[in-house]
């Protein structure tokens, strides 16, 4: 596993301002950035405890928003969920944290970056619905009954495999 990786699993998140998360964008226009809903309680978020930062749009609740950081910076991406209705009563995993919900994993759908995303062409998996793999890993949010199936691994190994399974996912959406 790549360096890069594993220093992120362990430095985790430094907090981020709005600018920087606009200008971490590489899956939108420029004017799409600016437009789009960032959180206003950046100084309120458990920085110590993410490995990245997600959240849901309020005013449009089907656009969703994840930022990693990266070699260099952050990168971020925009996603759209798909109607919930068929899944709100089965139970899923996250395909990122691996964390067990009934009703709380959804498919978020990213568009391609550049002229692959311009044709249309996107990348999606199942994820956490309200993008808190991080506080589900850690047990500092309940997923409920059967949330998180008992493993083998440390925490700081189902952490590192979280921000793995993340980074492959953008990776993915920038090839």
């Amino acid at each position: 596993m790549p360096n890069t990786l594993r220093q992120l699993s362990v430095e985790r998140m430094k907090p981020l301002t709005e600018r920087e998360i606009r200008s971490a964008f590489v899956n939108c226009t420029k004017g799409e950035a600016k437009r789009l809903s960032v959180p206003r309680d950046l100084a309120d978020r458990p920085w110590d405890d993410l490995d990245f930062l997600g959240w849901r749009d309020p005013q449009a609740p089907d656009r969703a928003y994840l930022v990693m950081e990266s070699g260099d910076g952050h990168t971020a991406i925009q996603l759209r969920s798909t109607d919930a209705g068929s899944w709100q009563t089965r139970r899923s995993m996250c395909s990122l944290c691996m964390t067990v919900h009934t009703g709380g994993v959804s498919l978020l759908v990213a568009p391609r970056s550049g002229k692959a995303g311009q044709q249309g062409n996107s990348v999606g998996a199942y994820m956490c619905s309200d993008l808190a793999c991080s506080l589900y890993v850690r047990g500092k949010k309940d997923a409920g009954t059967g949330g998180r199936l008992r493993e083998s691994l440390t925490l700081e190994q189902q952490i590192e495999r979280t921000v793995v399974n993340l980074a492959a996912f953008i990776a993915k959406v920038t090839a």
